[in-house]
């Protein structure tokens, strides 16, 4: 029988030790934790003490409770996003900033467009691009992936009187190719502004992030801005907290 130490919690002992074990590859993604009794056995615990170190462990989406499997381990790739705040910005390979972050970690990035059209915009969006609530927008959705596992949720809003039309969604752009026809047409971005906040996952998201409904996750809302100040884009990026690591640099002006 493992031994555990006080005065910290025991259940929270528990969970720390199996993610420690998830760490190092004991438990490899797909595979199952022992049950309950066997765990409770091992640590000398009761089931209630464990199935707090199970919980502790889902919330923090190191696992998933299956019925019939038990506590099964998920796959948790570490991808940092990193944004320069400077003059120099923009990747310099011409990419965009999610298929350069991917490939600074090694990993191969996909997207996919998996709605877009003209339709009235989430009261966070109004706001943000600062329109009525009965304002229409262009909206591009899509779903990011890294190394084809599903990592991000964008959702583009343009709003129409910028946009034009819906057809200038298509062909399309890629995450971040929208603002070079937005510059055609004269509202180039030229500054930027991200609000960042952590809430749970929504059932949708947690089902195509794989995760465990409210569980964390980053909110990102990034607003561009044309010359004249005016908000011609708000793009809401849905990240799993745990995934994701937020790193911001910036220069100091001389």
């Amino acid at each position: 029988m493992s031994t555990l130490e006080p005065p910290r919690a025991r259940y929270k002992q528990v969970a720390a030790l199996l993610r420690d074990a998830i760490r190092r590859g004991d438990y490899t993604p797909g595979s199952t934790l022992p049950s309950q009794p066997d765990l409770a056995k091992k640590y000398g615990l009761n089931q209630s003490s464990i199935s707090r170190a199970m919980a502790t462990l889902q919330a923090e989406g190191w696992i998933r409770t299956e019925h019939g499997r038990g506590s099964v381990v998920l796959d948790v790739p570490m991808v940092k996003r990193v944004r320069k705040i400077d003059r120099h910005h923009r990747s310099s390979r011409g990419e965009s900033a999610y298929a350069e972050e991917l490939a600074e970690a090694g990993m191969t990035a996909r997207t996919e467009l998996v709605h877009w059209g003209e339709e009235d915009p989430p009261d966070i969006i109004s706001e943000a691009l600062r329109i009525a609530p009965s304002e229409a927008v262009l909206v591009r959705k899509r779903h990011m992936f890294a190394d084809d596992k599903p990592v991000q949720i964008a959702a583009s809003y343009i709003p129409m009187c910028v946009a034009g039309s819906v057809d200038i969604a298509m062909p399309d752009t890629g995450p971040s190719g929208m603002y070079g026809r937005l510059a055609e047409r004269g509202f180039a971005p030229v500054r930027f502004s991200e609000d960042i906040e952590v809430r749970g996952a929504t059932s949708e998201e947690s089902e195509f992030l794989n995760i465990v409904h409210g569980q964390p996750v980053f909110q990102v809302l990034r607003t561009a801005f044309d010359p004249e100040g005016r908000p011609v884009e708000a793009c809401l990026n849905v990240l799993a907290a745990l995934r994701w690591r937020l790193t911001y640099t910036w220069e100091q002006e001389r």
